[in-house]
């Protein structure tokens, strides 16, 4: 059957279909009060996600957009900066902050293992003459699907007084719990086509007092990101350029949506399907990448031993019509990664875990019991 693709991947993420309808709606005028409103309101809604009492602001662009803007909006020329580094995003981080000319010193782990808060400790503590401006890095690790330790780490950079934390939450906001304001947290960057459940083309930044003070004395170059325009049109409920009208109409409707499930709601229903799939996994005979405790509520990375998993997602794309993720640059053929972040349910879940145990019995690579990764992330999810 033709069109019943199944994103089961960490981006772009289901879309419900009450967002595509949404999205689907004639424009408005970008600067008509009708338009004014919808910024209004979700405007609130984006603070209420991320637990904090600072402006969230919408930017048209993908989560890089953010991420950048992020760096040029707090920094200058010729910064130290600690970048956390064990993923593809992580590397990211380090590649956008040297193109800006920051000195960058880096903390890294083995790609599918998290950053050791420890490690960021003893830097910021050797750092007596307060020279590192910034601590930034990335929540969930989309490429190995780890989830670092992000409480810990932004309390030992509050503890040095000086530096700001940079955060890449883009497929951690809406999939688990990132308390802003709770954990002084200072900048944090998002997308609009994971856990928002929107399509690609919005990126969301939230900044602190300290991250605007900051703001104020950066001496990058920007024009389009600079978050001061953002700032003060936000407070007139509009934009400094042209923004996507339509993915609006989508994020009022998913952000919507998120409140009538609620908070609590939403994070147990991800740390639900992490469980299921990791039990599944385990249940089939595939290890786990990441260790399981560190596992991102949003995506399971598998490792495949002596399967190709590029053979393996092959497989059950054209099949089953499920699309999975592969491994990122070394990993390419050694791991396949399974989303389970945003318009994701039970069935999704169960069904995904189905389709890979019946593909790998095809191929004669089911080492176990046929139906015992069903069983064992159906265990899981009641």
């Amino acid at each position: 059957m033709q069109d019943k693709l199944n994103l089961m991947i960490p981006g772009p993420t289901p879309v419900p279909e009450k967002v595509l309808q949404a999205v689907g709606k004639h424009p408005i005028g970008h600067r008509s009060k009708e338009f004014q409103a919808i910024v209004k309101r979700t405007s609130e809604q984006l603070k209420w996600l991320h637990q904090t009492k600072n402006e969230v602001l919408t930017i048209t662009g993908s989560g890089t957009a953010a991420m950048e803007a992020a760096i040029i909006n707090t920094l200058s020329r010729g910064d130290k900066v600690l970048c956390g580094d064990n993923g593809k995003f992580g590397e990211r981080w380090v590649k956008v902050a040297k193109a800006f000319g920051l000195e960058v010193e880096v903390i890294k782990a083995k790609w599918g293992l998290p950053l050791n808060s420890e490690d960021f400790e003893k830097v910021l503590r050797q750092d007596v003459n307060k020279q590192i401006k910034a601590v930034i890095l990335t929540h969930s690790e989309t490429s190995t699907g780890v989830i670092n330790d992000l409480q810990t780490i932004s309390k030992h950079v509050r503890a040095h007084g000086s530096a700001i934390t940079i955060v890449d939450c883009v497929t951690s906001l809406g999939a688990c719990s990132v308390p802003m304001d709770e954990w002084g947290l200072d900048v944090v960057a998002s997308g609009s086509q994971k856990g928002y459940m929107i399509p690609p083309g919005l990126s969301f930044i939230a900044m602190s007092n300290r991250a605007w003070e900051a703001q104020a004395r950066s001496n990058l170059p920007k024009f389009y990101l600079d978050l001061d325009l953002y700032r003060k049109t936000a407070k007139k409920n509009s934009n400094p350029f042209t923004p996507a009208v339509n993915l609006y109409f989508g994020l009022e409707a998913a952000l919507e949506m998120m409140q009538e499930e609620g908070l609590t709601s939403i994070f147990k229903r991800h740390a639900r399907h992490r469980a299921a799939t990791q039990a599944g996994m385990k249940a089939i005979g595939l290890p786990l990448f990441a260790p399981e405790e560190n596992g991102s509520p949003a995506i399971t990375a598998v490792a495949t031993k002596d399967i190709d998993a590029e053979i393996l997602r092959k497989n059950v794309k054209e099949n089953f019509d499920i699309l999975l993720a592969g491994g990122q640059d070394h990993l390419k053929g050694k791991i396949f990664r399974v989303g389970h972040l945003g318009f994701v349910c039970d069935r999704d879940v169960l069904t995904a875990i189905a389709a890979i145990e019946a593909t790998l019995q095809s191929l004669n690579l089911l080492d176990n019991e046929m139906g015992a990764g069903i069983a064992a992330a159906s265990k899981m999810l009641q």
